[in-house]
């Protein structure tokens, strides 16, 4: 069963990284308690199927780690999204701001991508990527809004990344919360 205590327990914070005055949340800690791990991937399963989801897109790196098991539970295609020049075909692409920078990331054209998506990360803080990827699907994929979920383990609402997110039209799930520690 899903303890929110113990998995916010089972995540380290690490204080100025990747620079000073931000408090990073290390999902390496959650990976390395298999219990804790499953019971994440549970959850992120059972939302993930309850949507309906048809496939799931991990943003890039850490939405790799829980989208590869939720889209193999859920037997749908996994899509990667990427930083620039890391995937092989012809891609979409979109520029947004991170709290400590600016990129881009790209998804293939060729990518399966329709139905309801799921998209999965490690964490929402100020939204950017999470809205440069689901704009992305929107955008180029011609997938509704509505039709579009953005699915992550951890939220800092401080940053208000998901509220930015529902703003901008889009459905947000979160498995726990981690507020200014």
């Amino acid at each position: 069963m899903f303890n929110s205590t113990e998995i916010k327990k089972s995540i380290r914070t690490v204080l100025d990284h990747p620079i000073p005055g931000i408090q990073f949340r290390d999902i390496t800690s959650l990976l390395e308690k298999p219990w804790e791990f499953k019971s994440v991937l549970t959850e992120l399963t059972s939302h993930a199927s309850m949507f309906g989801a048809s496939c799931i897109v991990g943003i890039e790196s850490r939405g790799f780690v829980f989208g590869t098991p939720l889209a193999e539970a859920n037997m749908l295609p996994l899509i990667l999204a990427r930083k620039p020049g890391k995937l092989p075909n012809d891609t979409y692409s979109k520029e947004f701001k991170l709290e400590y920078g600016e990129t881009e990331i790209h998804i293939q054209k060729i990518s399966p991508i329709q139905g309801k998506v799921v998209i999965v990360d490690d964490l929402i803080a100020t939204g950017g990527t999470a809205l440069a990827c689901a704009d992305l699907v929107h955008e180029n994929f011609g997938i509704a809004k509505e039709d579009i979920l953005i699915l992550a383990v951890i939220d800092l609402p401080e940053l208000d990344g998901t509220e930015m997110l529902e703003y901008n039209g889009y459905t947000v799930q979160t498995l726990i919360e981690f507020e200014g520690e």
